[in-house]
């Protein structure tokens, strides 16, 4: 018998758990007072995520997915993109929108149930939070191949968890992808959770990344605690899309250390032990080590900064709930030129509704 085939996964890594780079680092980061910009957008999403879960708790939010232990994904991504670029993000990927340009505000109008959120006012061409399962990658590979035909040097990057990687529309993008050699980066966020279902009892697959070998695509695994490893792996895959060398399947390896929603209670299946030794690898608290031991981070400042993302967040509150709600009939918009009669019903049903329930102060919750 001869192998008809073969093939390898690498692994990238710069900084160890306790920050110590354990190879050297990328030019981009040879200059560790040029990765301040990228601990500051981890900290702020920090901040972000516990006022957002904390809002949802006293009812002045909807359901909040958090991105807790898995921002270095988000930022690495996002920071090695360009603006022309797209971003397919999956339901808890506020990391990578805030550092496109996503406000805060937005987001938090979003998870409050305002549509207006998604109205982005800055990265206008982003889709917005993709919801159901994986299908936000068959939406990236279609503009992917929208670029190549209009021969723009853009590209299509979609974000979505280990689970969505279980999902047909994960498999049926790729492979069209790969068989257009479309510019497109694929980012798993392998958090090891698909809600309760951990990742061994997903796939009996030793990487996720290899899933790319079926498509006929370079995949490559990453750290996704080591921000600088991520801004590296998908900067380079960007660049290789722009040259139109096809897609790249990313599989970032972090784990989820809160619950998969605010609606769910991960201590029902989740062992602490783990846990626990899981908090000792997170993103912020590794590249915070790095850069006091490289002197261009000091405790004091550390403090300052936090106490500056917290003020910026309390801030994008205060707008947020100063936000008058939408009128009940915008739900009903922009469905069809003239509604059905059973939807008519629907509307004025709402409206009924709408006026004889009580509108709480802020209008949110």
């Amino acid at each position: 018998m001869t192998t008809a085939a073969s093939f390898q996964i690498g692994y990238t890594q710069y900084l160890g758990p306790d920050g110590e780079p354990v190879h050297p680092l990328p030019s981009f980061a040879s200059d560790a007072q040029a990765l301040l910009p990228l601990y500051r957008a981890m900290v702020l999403t920090r901040a972000f995520d516990t006022k957002a879960v904390a809002l949802q708790r006293t009812g002045q939010l909807g359901t909040f997915a958090s991105s807790v232990g898995q921002e270095a994904i988000g930022v690495g991504v996002a920071s090695a993109m360009r603006p022309e670029d797209v971003l397919f993000p999956s339901y808890r990927d506020h990391a990578a929108q805030l550092l496109r340009g996503v406000t805060m505000t937005e987001s938090l109008l979003y998870w409050g149930g305002d549509e207006r959120g998604s109205d982005f006012s800055v990265p206008r061409l982003d889709f917005p939070n993709c919801v159901p399962i994986g299908t936000q990658v068959c939406h990236a590979a279609g503009a992917a191949y929208a670029f190549q035909l209009r021969k723009e040097p853009r590209v299509a990057v979609a974000i979505f968890g280990d689970g969505a990687t279980s999902k047909g529309d994960f498999y049926e993008a790729m492979n069209f992808a790969g068989a257009w050699q479309a510019p497109l980066v694929l980012v798993i966020n392998n958090n090891q959770w698909a809600i309760s279902l951990p990742r061994s009892q997903q796939s009996a697959a030793r990487t996720l990344a290899q899933k790319a070998v079926a498509a006929g695509i370079d995949g490559v695994q990453v750290d996704g605690n080591d921000v600088i490893a991520v801004h590296h792996v998908v900067a380079a895959a960007l660049a290789k899309a722009r040259r139109g060398d096809g897609p790249t399947l990313i599989e970032a390896l972090s784990y989820r250390l809160g619950d998969h929603t605010t609606a769910d209670d991960a201590t029902r299946y989740r062992d602490a032990e783990v846990l626990s030794q899981q908090w000792e690898l997170e993103p912020l608290r590794r590249l915070r080590s790095y850069l006091m031991r490289t002197k261009v981070l000091d405790k004091a400042q550390d403090e300052q900064l936090g106490k500056a993302c917290h003020a910026e967040v309390e801030q994008a509150v205060e707008a947020y709930l100063a936000v008058a709600p939408p009128d009940v009939a915008s739900m009903f918009d922009h469905l069809f030129e003239v509604l059905p009669l059973a939807m008519r019903e629907q509307l004025a049903m709402a409206q009924r509704f709408a006026q004889a329930a009580p509108v709480a102060e802020n209008g949110h919750g």
